[in-house]
């Protein structure tokens, strides 16, 4: 065919390029990213069934000891944030005492090391409940031992309280009954086969026992030779006699006391007789003395807290700490010069 002929003014025609691009079809198999992730994989699996070996291959104490060793020993702080600062084991970003609101100024600034179950140790709270268990075993043996022996009528004189201490059981003089003859550390016989009872039963816990005796506020008759302090003490140390005679070993004794009137029974009136008392306290297992975190004081205990912390009561102590006596005079001082003292008490003349 002819070539068309081209015009005067007519554009030369422009070259058609053509680019041929090869695709090879199995590149991507032979690559090196995916033998990355595959190491990844491998090792994460090696390292699960190492674990799962260990569990199964060591003992809870070897356990135990590899948990320690990987555990820190020191406390650490929160520096960054009152966030977590581990697996599970922090606290809330919103929590009451975090960092914006308090500058970490309190008990959530710092974390301290879990024990090998990732939990705060719980064995303080289970002896205890163990030991309120065979508390209550040993009330009713006691009370059981009692009626055995036909003291039902000195059931109301037998009194059980759990304290800080460990349960303190607490043997009452009634107007119709007294655990001693009268100002003296005798003890009358039907108050010392009270006694014995109580030592059979204390016999079937090893936990350490403190004896505190108890008096009423009226004065000693005796005057300086004797007192209540003493007659308290007294009392405590003859108790811990009787105990020991009834099989109670030296070394169970954790302290002997004597409180005198101090810690009254009834609170109200100084002289019920029912203030004169002996306390045996059967301690904590472990001898532990600290409350519960959830336990509290009891009223008189709170106010005296609350009187001790008011900030009016604090003021007040500062400012006649910083006035050092300088305004003020004892009761029943005489001045010797009133007219100058009422000169220099003027506006200006401090």
């Amino acid at each position: 065919m002819a070539e068309k002929k081209r015009g005067a003014n007519e554009p030369e025609p422009r070259p058609i390029i053509v680019k041929k691009i090869v695709v090879e079809g199995h590149g991507g198999h032979h690559g090196g990213a995916w033998k990355v992730a595959y190491a990844d994989f491998v090792t994460a699996m090696m390292a699960f069934f190492l674990l799962m070996w260990l569990l199964g291959a060591t003992t809870e104490k070897q356990r135990k000891a590899l948990a320690d060793y990987f555990t820190p020993t020191l406390v650490e702080l929160k520096m960054g944030s009152a966030g977590a600062t581990g697996l599970l084991g922090g606290d809330s970003l919103m929590g009451k005492e975090n960092y914006p609101t308090t500058g970490g100024q309190g008990n959530m600034s710092i974390t301290i090391p879990r024990d090998a179950t990732g939990t705060k140790d719980q064995g303080g709270k289970a002896m205890k409940a163990a030991d309120r268990a065979k508390f209550e075993s040993l009330k009713k043996e006691l009370e059981a031992r009692m009626t055995r022996r036909g003291m039902q009528n000195l059931r109301k004189n037998v009194r059980f309280t759990e304290t800080r201490e460990g349960l303190r059981i607490d043997l009452i003089d009634e107007a119709d009954f007294a655990m001693f003859s009268m100002g003296t550390d005798r003890l009358l016989p039907q108050a010392r086969a009270l006694v014995g009872e109580v030592a059979k039963v204390l016999e079937t816990m090893p936990n350490p026992l403190i004896v505190r005796g108890h008096t009423d506020g009226l004065p000693y008759a005796a005057g300086r030779t004797m007192n209540n302090w003493m007659l308290s003490s007294a009392r405590a140390e003859a108790t811990r006699k009787a105990l020991s005679d009834e099989g109670i070993g030296n070394g169970r004794f954790a302290r002997i006391e004597g409180v005198a009137d101090r810690e009254p029974f009834v609170k109200g009136d100084a002289y019920d007789p029912r203030n004169r008392r002996m306390s045996i306290v059967l301690g904590w297992t472990g001898g532990a003395e600290t409350p519960d975190a959830d336990e509290v004081n009891d009223a008189e205990t709170k106010a005296a807290i609350e009187e001790r912390d008011n900030p009016l009561r604090v003021a007040r102590e500062q400012a006649l700490r910083l006035n050092m006596g300088g305004t003020g005079l004892p009761a029943g001082a005489n001045l010797i010069n009133p007219t100058a003292a009422s000169t220099s008490s003027k506006p200006g003349k401090h």
